[in-house]
């Protein structure tokens, strides 16, 4: 079923039909957040034109939110009673699903106007509400043929783009690769800072050490530079004072899971690398609608609850010790005092989930510094692991967070997604957007304890240094390249060896 919507969509490319294969991707991907998004849109026309018909929706789509975000499921040790009451949940959610339905229907057939209400966009619908600062690119990656759509703002028909070089096979064998050496050197584990030893001991591992350079330059031969020279993006390195065009992506099949925000040729000095950083700042969204609707739907942030809240726990139950969290917490709430914007800071054992969910009410944007851990099955079970206990999207999704704007999740993994859903993208950072954020920074593998603080600290110096609106206030506009400016930072501190270039390609932005 995963491999479904790509294929359908090289079958429309095969036939010149390049729009209907953008909506086919649209309609066959990211199934979870859609349906969550459906039940989060705004009704404010339809109030207009039948205010109880509308109620009527609103109160049931919140019911089956609701009931969706519970996320129980049949265990084989519950009772007999827990058994039976997880039923009775289970017919509920049918019967609010059933009439939910009921109630789209009413409102196509009866309501002037919205007879396309909820329904899958159309790509003239998608090509309204793009940004303005950069493409957003769809690479479809599939065993018969590989391409790339781009959308870009002002044009009036998606621009296709052949890969000829690159294949299903060549992504697979990439992704395969890149894994073994992640799991070789423990970056798929907790955030957490190497033993030395073991340290000293990976780097002598020589059969991997090209595997790193391999994939990275294969992205960028193969995918990342015909693309961007398709899109005529410049192909010499601008100056210092320019400010670099954006570019979205949204990959799909084993190019999921792949770093083509790091595609480049990184050679032993700087004359001799090339990469995507010299030409643009790369972002990341799980579906063009996810992007489009925050476009269509930006509204000004409250100023009563514009501001950062910052939160670590360095020695959560069952988890390694992360000193480093409190120093990077630390330093930024004291940076984001200087500069005279609302902060808050609670630590370790002094902050309960509930008490995190309160804060992340009252504030636009939150820092979070602890572990957390994916659920592939489960996604609204995906969390953040707090002294006290799990905080799970699930938790966050019941908040109403409409004045919701960044989330840096500096915690390990929280943009991996599941290597068997590549097409769900069922990782933290999705979901925070489906939760209501506008962006968020997160990371791909594990991120080395050490490195987190300086990238945390040149993160905040440049954003808080370009501000937009209140002087008390905190925008997060301005994120992707905050993000951009540290990893270059970073680049700038480390060489081109492998476990250097791992220490910063993690790193990943995704939304506006």
């Amino acid at each position: 079923m995963s491999d479904l919507p790509l294929q359908a969509a090289a079958a429309a490319c095969s036939l010149g039909h390049i729009d209907k294969a953008l909506e086919w991707l649209e309609q066959g991907r990211c199934l979870v957040w859609t349906q969550l998004n459906h039940l989060r849109t705004p009704i404010d026309d339809l109030v207009q034109h039948n205010p109880a018909l509308a109620q009527h929706f609103l109160a049931v789509s919140k019911n089956l939110e609701c009931a969706a975000s519970r996320g129980s499921s049949l265990q084989p040790s519950m009772s007999l009673t827990e058994k039976i009451s997880l039923e009775k949940e289970a017919h509920a959610h049918l019967k609010l699903a059933n009439e939910w339905n009921d109630l789209l229907n009413t409102i196509r057939t009866t309501v002037p106007g919205f007879h396309n209400f909820l329904k899958p966009s159309l790509c003239s619908a998608l090509i309204q509400n793009l940004p303005d600062s950069g493409p957003v690119v769809v690479v479809n990656v599939h065993h018969t043929r590989c391409e790339a759509i781009a959308l870009i703002a002002g044009v009036d028909e998606p621009l296709h783009i052949q890969l000829p070089r690159f294949s299903w096979k060549k992504a697979k064998a990439h992704q395969q690769d890149f894994v073994t050496y992640l799991q070789v050197h423990q970056l798929r584990m907790q955030r957490a800072e190497l033993d030395p030893q073991e340290d000293q001991q990976e780097r002598g591992m020589k059969p991997h050490i090209k595997k790193v350079h391999d994939v990275l330059q294969g992205l960028w031969k193969d995918v990342v530079k015909p693309i961007l020279e398709a899109l005529a993006f410049s192909t010499s390195k601008p100056s210092s004072n320019a400010e670099l065009p954006r570019i979205w992506w949204c990959p799909t099949g084993p190019l999921a899971f792949l770093p083509l925000h790091a595609a480049g040729i990184y050679g032993g000095s700087p004359s001799d690398s090339e990469s995507i950083l010299d030409y643009a700042v790369p972002s990341y969204t799980p579906t063009i609608t996810s992007l489009t609707n925050r476009v269509q739907n930006t509204s000004a942030i409250n100023a009563d609850v514009s501001g950062l809240f910052l939160t670590c726990h360095p020695n959560a139950p069952n988890a390694f010790p992360i000193p480093g969290t409190i120093e990077e917490v630390r330093s930024v709430y004291d940076q984001v005092i200087r500069h005279g914007a609302r902060v808050q800071r609670v630590e370790g054992s002094s902050l309960t989930v509930e008490q995190g969910l309160e804060y992340m009410e009252i504030f636009s944007s939150i820092h979070l510094a602890c572990h957390a851990s994916q659920d592939q099955k489960e996604p609204l079970n995906s969390q953040f692991l707090f002294h006290d206990g799990p905080l799970t999207l699930s938790k966050i999704m019941q908040k109403n967070l409409r004045n919701a704007d960044l989330a840096f999740l500096s915690a390990c993994q929280t943009s991996t997604g599941g290597e068997n859903l590549s097409e769900e993208a069922v990782h933290l950072a999705a979901g925070m957007l489906a939760a209501g954020y506008r962006r968020a920074v997160a990371t791909m593998w594990s991120i080395k304890d050490s490195h987190a603080p300086e990238v945390a600290k040149d993160f905040y110096d440049y954003l808080l240094a370009h501000q937009c609106g209140s002087a008390s206030g905190f925008d997060g506009s301005q994120s992707a390249y905050a993000l951009h400016n540290a990893i270059q930072k970073l680049r700038q501190r480390l060489d081109n060896s492998p476990d250097s270039l791992l220490a910063w390609a993690p790193y990943v932005h995704f939304g506006l």
